[in-house]
């Protein structure tokens, strides 16, 4: 299918749902690259992972009432990130132990609801790997009103969690509450999770979280730069997947997986200052000096 045939269809009145999905995708990449940013800084990809497992047991219990699943993803992973974060203060545990502990928890409550629910099979494949052409408009605002209080809450925090980023030791002696902003963080990683979830799924939402921020981090030294390229790339490879999978009828969200993938690995070869091809030159460079 060529790109002009793709605008057609998301033209056309009948294909309402390709529209749909590809907003979705996009909003779904913009509150995931900014707040991936700091996951991406801060080490904590583990702790991503461990919050698109602990939306899980939310989402289960949702569909099994017939409620809405954002909310019940948002409640299930805000309270595992409350716990991580209070467990996670008695120091003779390291963090990672704690989030191990609980998002397996979280995510084996998940299965053994939903199991336990008529009809679990196909919603458990939604749920694992997205249902991005069947989401109900409902949704689509939820999502967008959910994004941007994400994103207000990060500018409105942003020179705290700089902070905390850079060094904790120093940030505490500045008075900030380090606790309270950990805490904050892992709520924001939380929804922009649940509002990914249905894009590309339970299994694969981490990739949009960390790749396009990762992808960013290669290409500059600032952040502002860095939270702004961020969304930028996941949006634009939200775009490009969905329409490959439309075109070739592939998954939807695996394909948007693959060409973040496809695009990090080229950024890591060929950014400027900090791809493979540019540090080979300078080490030459420098041998021949």
């Amino acid at each position: 299918m060529s790109p002009p045939d793709f605008l057609h269809d998301l033209l056309n009145p009948d294909l309402a749902f390709l529209p749909k999905a590809l907003l979705v995708a996009v909003m779904s990449s913009i509150v995931c690259g900014v707040v991936g940013c700091y996951v991406v800084l801060r080490g904590m990809a583990f702790i991503g992972d461990a919050v698109a497992h602990a939306v899980f047991p939310g989402l289960a219990v949702a569909f099994a009432v017939s409620g809405n699943l954002i909310l019940g993803g948002t409640l299930a992973g805000v309270l595992t990130a409350v716990l991580v974060a209070v467990f996670s203060q008695n120091r003779r545990l390291r963090e990672d132990s704690v989030i191990g502990v609980f998002f397996v928890a979280a995510f084996a409550l998940g299965i053994v609801v939903i199991s336990r629910t008529p009809g679990y099979a196909g919603s458990l494949q939604q749920f694992l790997f997205g249902s991005i052409t069947g989401i109900p408009d409902e949704d689509l605002l939820t999502v967008a009103v959910m994004g941007v209080a994400v994103l207000g809450v990060v500018f409105g925090l942003h020179k705290e969690f700089v902070a905390v980023t850079l060094d904790r030791e120093m940030a505490r002696a500045m008075g900030l509450r380090v606790f309270w902003l950990d805490v904050v963080l892992y709520v924001l990683v939380t929804l922009a999770v649940v509002i990914s979830v249905q894009t590309i799924g339970n299994i694969l939402v981490l990739a949009l979280l960390v790749t396009p921020a990762a992808t960013a981090r290669l290409l500059t030294d600032r952040l502002a730069v860095m939270m702004l390229l961020a969304p930028v790339v996941g949006g634009l490879c939200a775009l490009v997947g969905l329409y490959v999978s439309w075109s070739w009828d592939f998954p939807t969200g695996g394909t948007i997986v693959l060409v973040l993938t496809a695009v990090f690995l080229a950024t890591w070869a060929l950014a400027p200052r900090h791809g493979l091809l540019a540090r080979g030159l300078v080490r030459r460079r420098s041998a021949r000096v």
